[in-house]
Formats: structure tokens, C-alpha cells, sequence
């Protein structure tokens, strides 16, 4: 298998800093629950050239360059976040197309094209079918596939995550199943509610008294759920969060923090995020219509398909308290928003929005407390990653 990037659909800001197949599109990253779904080896990753040397960082794969291995290889989109039938279906030579743009969903491809597509050369295979709707293209497509994936993920994780033992005192309701590593911690006091859906608490995860609960949910690797909190369906909690107030229906990427109240649904926030006190979206209109939404700054309003999306918030955004955040915003990455009026539409990035204006938030100081928020987790930011940032600093996400 070799997932690859096609840098198409206009995904930002989930994949400002990240491959398309390393977006978190439920309990997974698009890439892990790939590895989980196929037997065999991953033989190579593709990517944008601008992404080459973070996406090698961070995994041993072959990079765009010969695979390993020399046979055959199933050549998945990492906009496709999920299986499908004629994916399972496709013989050697043939692939799957989306019907709407003509864009590779899939390939079974033989030898001889396998090293020369890592490279950058293009395939020649028989279509057998198309498929609408597989691909990502917007960044609300999470919202689109957020429940079916992240219940294809909490199935496949009981397949290594065990029963959890629980402390006295833990209330525990419903028979769905509460699965958590021997590591994780849920302190009496905590409701566990799983009548509608699972719960997995991933290795070092922590549930603190009185927090609630309601699967399905799945909480990630050192993820707290602070006192208090209510954690709603179908939310998925990345690496090193903490969360508390009223979530429901969001997948945070990791790495980021919403430790007061205020409620949060049916959104994504990236990685480094950090939400003042008190910072609230909506999810739903008053007229109970479907959301329109703008991709990219100075776009035009699109239909969603979804009635309830709350906000896509980009990596390393800051809040301060009290902010208020209108249904369907796309806030791209960088964003500090210190406002009084509610923050709506689509906003560009590295915007330094207060109630004086917006102006541009400045680069020095925009590294600055990167790094001193990435330094908090033990973490430097590798010359990479500072690259596309600032790579990002200086291109409007319009382009």
C-alpha cells in the first residue's frame, strides 16, 4: 500500500502543516486507520515537494522515492479517508475515479509504474468504477465523514485496547463497552456513559472527577478531560489535549488546549490551539438551514450539506477569553482573535484580529510563542517545520 497526497481540494488549514492523510478524520489519522484496515506493509508515502521533509520526520517510509519493495501496490488517496467497496474490488492495472472531478481515488498498480508514480511520473490504469463523495475537498469534509469514521476506528481498537479496569466510585453506564490501556486514569466521581456508543481511553489519558462522559468518544494518548466537563458523541481527543466545558462532536488533531468552559461542537481544531476562557461557537442556525461556508478568504459561500458544523480551527490559533465563534467560520492558521464582536466568515492567515482592526500577526513574535508553547510538551519545532511556517506567514491562504 502507498498512500499519496494530490495536493487537490482546497483543504486548508487542516493540511497547512500536515499531509492529507495525516489529518485526524475521526479516532485516527487517515494514514493509521489505513495501516489498520490492509494487511502488509506500507511501502511509500507521496507528497507535495513542500511537505517532503516534515512528512519524513516523521515517518521511516519511503518518501517520494523507489517504495519498498518491487511488486504491485495499492495506491490510495489520502483524501479518502474510508474503504470502499470498489477499492477492495480492484484488480491489478485498473482504478477507481471520483465521478465529479475525475480525480484518482484509488489504484492497484503494477510493478512497473509503482516506483516511477513515487517519483512523480504519472499511471496508466484501466478505470473501473467511480465513486462520489469519497474524496475530502473542503475543510468541513471532516464534519462529512467525522461519525462513520470514528466509529470504523473505536471497532478496530478493541482489537488491541482492552476492558477497562475501573477505580470505585466510577459510574459506568450502558453496555456499549469502556476500553482503556492499563495506563489511563479515571478518578472516582467520573460518569462513563456508554449506552449509545463506545468508550476508548487511549495510554496515559486521564478522566478527572465529575467530568461526564457519553460515548462514543475516544480519548487520545495523555488527554485529560478536566473536572466538570461534558464530552459529548462522536468527539475523538488527539495526543497531549486538555478539554473541559461542553464539547460535542469535535475532533481535536492533538496538542491542544479548551481547559474552561464554554461549549465547542461539531468542529475540528488543530494542533497547538489554545482556547481562552469562555470561547463559545454555534454549530446550528436559527432557521435550523443548512450552514454555508467559505473555504478560503475572499471565496465565495458554499453549501455544506450539514446542518449542524460548528468552526474549522487551523493549527497554532489562540483565543481570548469570552470569544465567540459564528457557525461554519474556517479560521486559518496562525489566528490570534481577541474580540468583542463574534468571530464569523473565513479569516485568513496569521490574522492579529482585535476590536482596532485586523492586521497581520507578526512573524518574530508569531515564532516566538510557538516555540514557548511547543516547548511546554518537550517538543522544538525541527527546521521543517519552521520552513512551512513561515513559508505560510508570507502566502495568503487565497493562493
Amino acid at each position: 500500500m502507498i498512500l499519496f497526497d494530490d495536493g487537490k481540494g482546497l483543504l486548508a488549514p487542516l493540511t497547512d502543516l500536515r499531509a492529507s492523510f495525516e489529518v485526524r478524520t475521526g479516532a485516527m489519522t487517515t494514514l493509521e486507520r489505513w495501516q489498520r484496515m490492509r494487511e502488509g506493509p506500507l511501502a511509500g508515502l507521496v507528497v507535495p515537494q513542500h511537505l517532503a521533509a516534515l512528512v519524513r520526520e516523521r515517518h521511516p517510509t519511503p518518501v517520494n522515492t523507489d517504495p519498498a519493495g518491487d511488486g504491485p501496490a495499492v495506491l490510495i488517496n489520502g483524501r479518502c479517508p474510508l474503504n470502499l467497496p470498489e477499492i477492495e474490488s480492484l484488480e491489478v492495472g485498473q482504478c477507481v475515479l471520483d465521478s465529479e472531478t475525475g480525480d484518482l481515488v484509488a489504484g492497484y498498480a503494477p510493478p512497473a509504474q509503482v516506483a516511477g508514480f513515487c517519483r512523480g511520473e504519472r499511471l496508466d490504469l484501466k478505470q473501473i468504477a467511480t465513486v462520489k463523495g469519497a474524496l475530502l475537498t473542503r475543510p468541513w469534509s471532516v464534519r462529512s465523514v467525522r461519525d462513520r469514521a470514528l466509529a470504523e476506528d473505536l471497532d478496530l481498537m478493541h482489537g488491541w485496547i482492552g476492558g477497562a479496569e475501573l477505580a470505585q466510585g466510577v459510574i459506568e453506564i450502558g453496555d456499549k463497552g469502556v476500553r482503556a490501556q492499563p495506563s489511563a486514569k479515571v478518578y472516582p466521581g467520573a460518569v462513563l456513559d456508554a449506552e449509545h456508543g463506545p468508550i476508548v481511553l487511549d495510554a496515559m489519558s486521564v478522566v478527572r472527577p465529575g467530568a461526564i462522559v457519553i460515548g462514543p468518544v475516544y480519548v487520545g494518548p495523555n488527554s485529560t478531560v478536566l473536572e466538570r466537563s461534558t464530552v459529548r458523541p462522536n468527539t475523538a481527543i488527539g495526543p497531549w489535549c486538555k478539554v473541559n466545558g461542553e464539547i460535542g462532536g469535535t475532533i481535536f488533531q492533538g496538542y491542544s488546549n479548551k481547559a474552561h468552559d464554554g461549549y465547542l461542537g461539531d468542529s475540528w481544531v488543530g494542533e497547538w490551539v489554545n482556547l481562552g476562557a469562555g470561547t463559545t461557537n454555534s454549530n446550528l442556525l436559527n432557521t435550523y438551514g443548512e450552514v454555508v461556508a467559505v473555504a478560503r478568504p475572499g471565496g465565495g459561500y458554499e453549501r455544506t450539506g450539514e446542518q449542524f458544523l460548528g468552526a474549522v480551527i487551523g493549527d497554532h490559533v489562540k483565543t481570548a477569553i469570552g470569544t465567540l465563534i459564528m457557525t461554519g467560520s474556517v479560521l486559518h492558521t496562525g489566528g490570534m482573535f481577541a474580540t468583542t464582536a463574534p468571530v464569523s466568515g473565513c479569516i485568513d492567515r496569521f490574522a492579529w484580529c482585535t476590536d482596532a482592526g485586523e492586521r497581520k500577526y507578526r512573524l518574530p513574535k508569531f515564532l516566538e510563542v510557538m516555540r514557548a508553547a511547543m516547548a511546554r510538551r518537550k517538543i522544538e519545532p525541527t527546521a521543517a517545520y519552521t520552513t512551512i511556517v513561515e513559508s505560510l506567514a508570507s502566502t495568503p491562504a487565497t493562493k
